[in-house]
């Protein structure tokens, strides 16, 4: 399993965990919504999303964190406003691997 960055040739997948990250939520089904809302935050670069990739090149999870600034720290905060494993995946440690490259984004931005 790899966790890398969210591409454009991601959306596809990415729509179907974004998704049932979603439903998980108890929000209505919105896949066009989704998928432009996720375009944006792609081709944008207004947001970093992680995606964990298992061999078959499925993804099983994403973690989206938005940027922040303090001004009292006077530096870039990282907002993890998402985070979703596939229920098929879940206690496979997945999560802790996106949390780990949240964490290492952090540190590269020095935040």
């Amino acid at each position: 399993m790899r966790v890398r960055s969210a591409a454009a040739d991601d959306l596809s997948s990415l729509i179907l965990l974004f998704e049932a990250y979603r439903e998980f939520y108890e929000q209505v089904p919105a896949l066009d919504a989704a998928a432009s809302f996720l375009q944006e935050r792609i081709t944008n670069r207004d947001a970093e999303i992680f995606v964990a990739e298992i061999e078959q090149g499925e993804l099983v999870g994403f973690v989206q964190l938005y940027p922040l600034f303090s001004s009292t720290r006077m530096k870039r905060l990282w907002l993890l406003n998402d985070l979703y494993v596939s229920p098929a995946h879940r206690g496979k440690g997945v999560s802790v691997l996106l949390i780990e490259r949240a964490k290492e984004l952090c540190r590269q931005t020095g935040s």
